[in-house]
């Protein structure tokens, strides 16, 4: 899984055509049918179907949408997919994408759109090295090799910015999903998400794990967005969708193997086995100390502004920087905190 969405040269790309979409196609609302109000909502992924849409599927699966009055349509991106772009021009009423991050830089570049909850409380994405030649600390990395996706290079600098490195203390290269790099000795270090347990299977016990939350940069993962008029004016859906996605995250931290068994059987291309392995992490990432106090999905102002500081500090805003009030909004979550709260 990429994590970004789509990265800064891209944003700055998409301002334009997301002009030109405007001038023709007007966004598209969340629209309630009359005779059942039942709700059709399209959620645009980021990229391709993974365990971070395991609620979501339970959530179809066990009728907790049906209850809510929201038809769920699941839309799979990819890497010549726009996830970000899709939702702003209304092809979708809103989006989940892998890093928050992404909301940031969108919202620099003229996108309107925010973050109205956050799926996982920490973030899954790691540096992997091996017992051999380990990376403990982000200090470990001077003099070493580390391959990353071109996506994540931001990330690294983050890092080792917060750290106190010099970039050229390391040597960045280029890699893709999977992890051969570290095997064959062209890199010291290779990076990914801890939740993709079959890429991380070919590392054998011997690896070694880094998690960037841990190194000292704390961002959201499984992040759900949508346009400000989809907020401002269909607020009453994203709540209804909200409270269903909650109990089907639920569902999944209480019932693992069916909730893996859903996943499979929606998606017949994953694997049950390494998807067994990785569903308590992904349980974990989604549920914890701070859902249990504010309800799942929940989001802390604090994070979300040092998040803005780090990219700022960086230069990574093509145009101003965003303010809080610019990339989040915490309606949906005041709207439906004892239901989030019951399941958490």
């Amino acid at each position: 899984m990429s994590i970004f969405t789509m990265n800064r040269r891209r944003f700055i790309q998409s301002t334009a055509a997301l002009a030109g979409l405007a001038a023709t196609h007007s966004l598209i609302g969340v629209q309630a049918g009359l005779a059942q109000d039942v709700a059709k909502v399209r959620m645009q992924l980021g990229w391709l179907a993974s365990n971070g849409i395991l609620g979501e599927v339970a959530a179809i699966k066990k009728g907790f949408f049906a209850e809510e009055g929201v038809e769920l349509e699941i839309v799979p991106g990819g890497p010549n997919i726009d996830g970000v772009a899709g939702v702003a021009a209304g092809q979708s009423q809103l989006g989940l994408t892998s890093s928050s991050p992404a909301i940031m830089l969108a919202r620099s570049a003229g996108i309107p759109i925010k973050a109205f909850l956050a799926g996982y409380q920490k973030h899954p994405f790691s540096y992997f090295s091996l017992g051999k030649n380990p990376i403990r600390t982000p200090q470990d990395m001077i003099g070493k090799t580390v391959a990353t996706q071109p996506s994540a290079v931001i990330l690294l600098r983050a890092l080792l910015a917060a750290n106190g490195i010099a970039e050229d203390q390391v040597t960045i290269v280029n890699m893709g999903a999977d992890m051969n790099q570290l095997l064959t000795g062209q890199a010291d270090v290779v990076t990914g998400w801890n939740t993709n347990v079959e890429a991380m299977q070919i590392l054998g016990p011997d690896a070694v794990e880094l998690m960037l939350w841990d190194a000292g940069l704390q961002l959201y993962a499984n992040v759900y967005f949508a346009t400000d008029d989809q907020i401002d004016n269909h607020g009453d859906v994203l709540a209804r969708f909200t409270r269903a996605a909650a109990k089907g995250w639920a569902y999944v931290r209480d019932n693992h193997e069916e909730g893996v068994d859903m996943l499979v059987e929606a998606y017949p291309n994953m694997q049950r086995a390494p998807e067994l392995l990785a569903v308590e992490a992904v349980s974990n990432y989604s549920f914890g100390e701070t859902t249990k106090a504010d309800g799942w999905g929940t989001m802390s102002r604090a994070l979300w502004e040092a998040q803005i500081k780090t990219y700022a500090d960086l230069g990574q805003f093509s145009g101003t920087v965003p303010t809080l009030d610019d990339i989040v909004t915490f309606s949906v979550l005041d709207a439906t905190v004892d239901a989030r709260k019951a399941v958490s």
